[in-house]
């Protein structure tokens, strides 16, 4: 099937769903209506680029046609001369279209769950994990999306053991999912009287938030405890038992959450981690299905990898998975990350593309 041919599709297939974004059942129904609006978007982006594309193979033909029969020798050379730029351009397009045409992560446009803890290191572990979570957090405001903490445990230094936030709006897991691994800091820690350099580490995981059809808990497979919440150093925080620790029994998985004041609102934002870490543990186990076909050079799964190192006596930030190394260290931990996560989606394009052209370009054409 030819690039025209796989336009023409896409065109038909943007009709079909404009078409339900004008019915009854669609209207009336807001997670269809969500849905099919997305698919619409997402689609009309690609479309565009086939309008450009077919049209530049138009001029194309008109310029081979000029050049092939036209006896006005200045006019046949001026179409020649157009013809190479006409060519490189289509080119272009060609790759650009390949790459939209790739099959989408249907999770990008969830909100998502980030958890930062502090690994090897201490102290200055704790640290760094209040670091990461500022600069996400700014990276957040940059984007024009919402953060809100679901559970937090401080250090009495002013870092953290463990900090889980949820990030919301367009768009979010598409671009922090990327974050995923092991992030390692080498630098001078505020504690250190010698001035050694320390080399410390957090991991962070993010996760795509599950809504309740996404997964479905069993009230009778959860077992719910209260207690008194406290800070760093065992300080009492409220004088009433408003922290909940809900244990998932089939799992054994524990999430605890003692922010709130209220004791619903800590139950509500603890079953909000749950339905991620469940979601995350079922797309786990399906990527592990086809981790024998494809292996992404950036991969978002593995939380054991070393995945970015952060030099301060260098001033410079190194991702490992791509070999990419920029010397704007302050201007990143202030939450200018956009280039980092940029260079990742594009290589992790490149990946899924080489995969989609051994499996058919067709194939991830039907299903943009």
């Amino acid at each position: 099937m030819g690039m025209l041919e796989i336009i023409q599709r896409l065109e038909s297939r943007l009709s079909e769903l404009s078409d339900l974004l004008a019915s009854p059942e669609v209207i009336t129904d807001p997670r269809k209506l969500k849905d099919i609006s997305k698919q619409h978007r997402d689609l009309s982006e690609t479309a565009q680029v086939g309008f450009k594309y077919r049209g530049i193979v138009k001029q194309i033909e008109g310029n081979e046609e000029i050049k092939r029969t036209c006896e006005d020798k200045d006019l046949a050379e001026l179409a020649r001369q157009e013809l190479d730029e006409l060519y490189e351009t289509k080119t272009k397009l060609e790759e650009e279209l390949k790459l939209l045409l790739v099959p989408r992560d249907p999770n990008d446009s969830r909100n998502t769950v980030v958890e930062v803890r502090a690994g090897t290191g201490g102290d200055e572990a704790a640290l760094f994990a209040s670091d990461l979570y500022r600069m996400y957090n700014r990276y957040a405001d940059n984007m024009g999306w919402k953060t809100e903490i679901l559970s937090s445990h401080p250090t009495g230094v002013g870092g953290f053991k463990e900090i889980i936030f949820l990030v919301s709006g367009e768009g979010v897991y598409g671009r922090l999912k990327y974050e995923s691994g092991v992030h390692r800091v080498q630098r001078v820690p505020v504690t250190e009287s010698s001035g050694r350099i320390h080399t410390s580490a957090a991991s962070v995981a993010v996760l795509p938030e599950a809504e309740d059809v996404d997964i479905a808990i069993n009230p009778s497979e959860l077992k719910i405890d209260v207690f008194r919440s406290s800070g760093p150093g065992g300080q009492s925080v409220n004088t009433t038992d408003s922290a909940v620790r809900i244990t998932h029994l089939p799992t054994g998985m524990v999430v605890t959450c003692q922010d709130e004041k209220s004791q619903l609102k800590n139950k509500t934002k603890a079953l909000k981690v749950l339905r991620a870490r469940l979601l995350e543990q079922a797309m786990e186990k399906q990527h592990g299905e086809i981790a024998s076909q494809r292996k992404s050079m950036v991969s978002t799964g593995d939380r054991s990898a070393k995945i970015r190192t952060y030099n301060f006596p260098q001033g410079r930030v190194t991702d490992h998975r791509i070999g990419l190394t920029i010397h704007q260290l302050d201007a990143i931990l202030q939450g200018d990350i956009d280039q980092l996560i940029e260079a990742l989606r594009l290589a992790d394009q490149q990946e899924k593309l080489k995969f989609s052209e051994k499996e058919s370009l067709p194939a991830a054409g039907n299903s943009a």
